[in-house]
């Protein structure tokens, strides 16, 4: 996510911040769409990990040997990375100054969260369909599990996870969002908006996505109760049925939490007591 010409920051502070090679950034992007094996190869990655989201690359390459997938950590660990996946466990400690000047500190430990709107959730997540792939990003109501809102799109630029939150702020605006450390959320753009609406900033502790666990069983019931089960051939074919599903999720679903209430049920009565 570098930018060159960047006004305040330099393309080695970049660098550095995004933990990659200086050189890289001077690359030119290749579009090229992933080949069929590689997409079959991502579509288990995909699966394996919403089983069992505690398997790193290491342990990711070894189930994917023991089906009879020869291929070697390298590959698997790239990959992971560019589907935004890692394993659930802590990971090694960053720099004091990379935390200073990236990350927030975890603000949900030992917090009520009592009403709507007090935390969302985001994340990223990795969409399967039949011959290619997509990114979802949601918005999520941690008291109610209302999905807020939504976006998919066919790359990692961050504009459409922008574009998302901003139209979320201009409905409702939470007392804290919580994320990852991924590079969407340490960016001064992203930052600059939550300050801009007076949001505090939570992120999890690197490598702790139970953390941000609210989000994430969304993310797995979205794939075992739609993804998995259905071929979606196009975008539009894609975009439909999520659609279709969080509209279910949100006004229809029973969900366990809210005495077996559906989350719009839970947001809107709730909103309507704080209200009066």
């Amino acid at each position: 996510m570098m930018e060159r010409g960047h006004p305040h920051i330099s393309a080695a502070r970049q660098a550095e911040l995004l933990v990659v090679s200086r050189t890289s950034m001077y690359r030119q992007p290749v579009d090229k769409p992933a080949d069929h094996r590689t997409v079959s190869l991502m579509h288990r990655i995909d699966a394996l990990y919403t089983a069992y989201p505690f398997y790193g690359y290491r342990r990711m390459t070894a189930a994917l040997r023991q089906e009879g997938v020869m291929v070697n950590k390298k590959r698997v660990r790239r990959l992971m990375r560019e589907m935004c996946i890692e394993a659930i466990y802590p990971g090694p400690n960053l720099s004091r100054r990379f935390q200073r000047d990236c990350t927030r500190p975890y603000l949900l430990r030992h917090l009520d969260i009592a009403r709507v709107n007090q935390v969302w959730g985001i994340d990223i997540t990795y969409i399967r369909m039949g011959k290619g792939f997509m990114y979802l990003f949601a918005i999520i109501d941690w008291f109610s599990r209302k999905i807020v809102d939504y976006e998919l799109s066919s790359t990692l630029e961050k504009a459409f996870v922008m574009t998302c939150l901003q139209r979320a702020l201009a409905i409702a605006t939470p007392e804290i969002v919580n994320s990852d450390q991924g590079s969407h959320f340490t960016n001064p753009d992203y930052l600059a908006l939550m300050a801009l609406n007076g949001v505090k900033v939570s992120m999890d502790g690197k490598g702790r996505a139970t953390d941000n666990g609210r989000t994430e069983r969304f993310f797995r019931s979205l794939k075992y109760e739609r993804i998995y089960i259905m071929e979606h051939e196009s975008p539009q074919h894609l975009r439909r049925s999520i659609n279709e599903y969080i509209h279910y999720y949100n006004t229809v679903r029973p969900h366990q939490c809210n005495d077996y209430n559906p989350p719009e049920t839970i947001y809107h009565s709730i909103q309507v007591e704080q209200a009066s």
